[in-house]
């Protein structure tokens, strides 16, 4: 049965330490820390990015394409017991994404290039994903690793995402590698905050964050991290 699409907002702003930490302790009381983030406040995510032959969410990301695509596979504080599949979905400033979860049996077939596995027929992504790794020879090019501190707001379902620490893992691409050494991919002083929403910001959370003092940016963590595994003079972004 396929998915029906949620668009949302998302915007993205590049924010330094003393600016986090300001924002986040204007937050308290205003929203709170995401029920799965535990007693830190914060997990681990570590994302194996996904393109084509011709690395076009890539260069679809960095020609500023209104309508794109990515697709990863996720886990959570380096633990097996939660794997997606996700599409994320992007037309403007507006974000969806579909997600389907995989065994870990699954992502093994999938890293020792057995596609078969994906072919499941009442699961349209999986089944999307089996056509887009066997016509378009989507394979994993980067991983991408952050630890992130969410805030939730019932009032307009809003998001609010710290994610700091970001490496890449150069060209690596297990994501349960053990001895896996992922390289900063970022300043350590910066952190990407995101604010995800459906319909409204409250104007109480809107004068915490000073959105209108920060300047968005794309800050796209596949690209950021795909410039350490370029291998071509025109892959200079």
């Amino acid at each position: 049965m396929k998915q029906k699409l949620k668009f949302r907002h998302e915007l993205k702003f590049l924010i330094n330490r003393h600016q986090y930490f300001v924002i986040r302790q204007r937050l308290k009381g205003l929203a709170q820390h995401d029920e799965h983030a535990g007693q830190s406040g914060e997990y681990h995510i570590r994302s194996l990015y996904f393109d084509d032959i011709d690395n076009s969410a890539l260069h679809e990301k960095l020609g500023g394409v209104h309508g794109r695509r990515k697709y990863r596979i996720r886990i959570y504080n380096g633990r097996d017991n939660l794997i997606h599949f996700e599409k994320k979905i992007k037309q403007g400033d507006y974000i969806a994404k579909v997600k389907e979860p995989l065994t870990r049996e699954m992502y093994d077939e999938i890293m020792a290039g057995r596609i078969e596995t994906l072919r499941v027929p009442d699961k349209p992504l999986l089944m999307e994903l089996y056509h887009e790794m066997k016509d378009r020879l989507l394979a994993p090019k980067v991983i991408v690793d952050y630890v992130r501190e969410p805030f939730v707001c019932r009032n307009g379902n809003v998001r609010i995402t710290f994610d700091k620490e970001l490496r890449t893992g150069l060209s690596a691409v297990d994501v349960f590698d053990a001895n896996l050494r992922a390289i900063p991919a970022i300043d350590d002083n910066l952190i990407i905050l995101e604010v995800k929403y459906d319909e409204y910001i409250p104007e109480y959370l809107r004068a915490a964050l000073q959105l209108e003092g920060l300047r968005q940016q794309s800050a796209s963590k596949y690209v950021i991290c795909r410039k350490y595994s370029k291998t071509n003079a025109w892959e200079d972004y």
